[in-house]
């Protein structure tokens, strides 16, 4: 089974085309592709696996439901948090991410990649159940 793990030269705000080329040079459809990105309306280091929807404002994703004709395709979220006040989102998600901040997303970064494996080899239904709940339910705390 070959899995193409492929990065981005440009801007994600301009991932559609790049994206759209891909699929048709391997062959695949858009429900065979998982896209991680960011996501302000997550908490920092927080997971969320979807398999469809609409753009909730990120350009790049818009980017890619037009070039692609379709919202369905799993997206891997990674929670960034909303910046601060006076701060613009755009600048905010380009910078680098401040050492005091590490801490949430180094743990969170190893948990996206447990969750693209398990993705790909136990399925979305899996992984969703597994990696879209809160760290304290896995606990067992409220």
């Amino acid at each position: 089974e070959l899995i193409e793990l492929a990065g981005l030269l440009d801007w994600m705000n301009c991932s559609g085309p790049p994206v759209k080329g891909l699929l048709r040079e391997y062959s695949l459809t858009p429900n065979e592709l998982i896209v991680v990105h960011d996501d302000l309306d997550l908490e920092p280091g927080r997971l969320r696996i979807k398999l469809s929807g609409g753009y909730g404002g990120h350009n790049g994703i818009k980017s890619l439901i037009e070039a692609l004709g379709t919202p369905q395709f799993i997206r891997l979220k990674i929670g960034v948090g909303r910046p601060g006040p006076g701060r613009d989102a755009a600048d905010y998600v380009l910078e680098p991410v401040p050492n005091d901040e590490l801490t949430v997303f180094e743990p969170c970064l190893e948990r996206a990649v447990d969750a693209l494996e398990c993705l790909i080899h136990r399925g979305p239904d899996v992984a969703m159940n597994q990696f879209n709940v809160r760290e304290e339910s896995r606990s067992g705390e409220s």
